[in-house]
């Protein structure tokens, strides 16, 4: 055999197998993951402390009269919604006012800073017969992803003697789930 043509056999082998060494492959996975934890959002808030869960405002009444109604209402004008995450159970827990107790007829009272108090009451049904004690707690339907209504009421009871004024109160509110 020449000595060139083995060496070109030679090289061809050395060539041949190089490029089955380089079109080797190696396979794998990338592992992706993504926690998603239980969340809430009140009126299209986005869940933080410090939520606005709504205004309960009783208007301008006379200052002699005798019950005055409200309903409590969320951002929009509506009533409060509550929007949780899928399968979670919120939990609405109406806590204490500033002003609890100052008054009699209603567990609740709305100051006018001098010392005067208009006794109220929150109600979880418009008829005002579904008293929501201080520390209540509304319950919801487990969630399915979808904004819930709540519907809360308040009843002012008005009483002899009181001056004309601003009455109000501010009552702290904790939503679990």
């Amino acid at each position: 055999m020449h000595p060139y043509i083995s060496r070109f056999i030679f090289a061809g082998v050395g060539l041949a197998l190089c490029s089955q060494a380089q079109a080797a492959t190696v396979t794998g996975n990338i592992n992706a993951t993504l926690t998603l934890i239980a969340s809430c959002q009140v009126n299209g808030g986005t869940g933080a402390t410090g939520q606005d869960f709504g205004t309960l405002d009783f208007g301008s009444q006379e200052a002699l009269f005798t019950t005055a109604n409200a309903q409590v209402l969320g951002g929009a004008g509506g009533a409060m919604s509550i929007l949780c995450s899928s399968g979670t159970i919120p939990a609405i827990k109406v806590s204490t006012g500033t002003n609890d107790n100052q008054s009699d007829g209603g567990s609740r009272a709305l100051a006018d800073g001098n010392g005067n108090y208009v006794p109220y009451d929150f109600y979880t049904d418009a008829g005002h017969t579904q008293l929501l004690a201080i520390d209540g707690v509304i319950t919801l339907p487990t969630s399915t992803g979808v904004a819930q209504t709540v519907n809360l009421y308040g009843q002012a009871v008005g009483k002899p003697g009181l001056p004309a004024g601003v009455y109000t109160d501010t009552v702290a509110v904790e939503l679990s789930f």
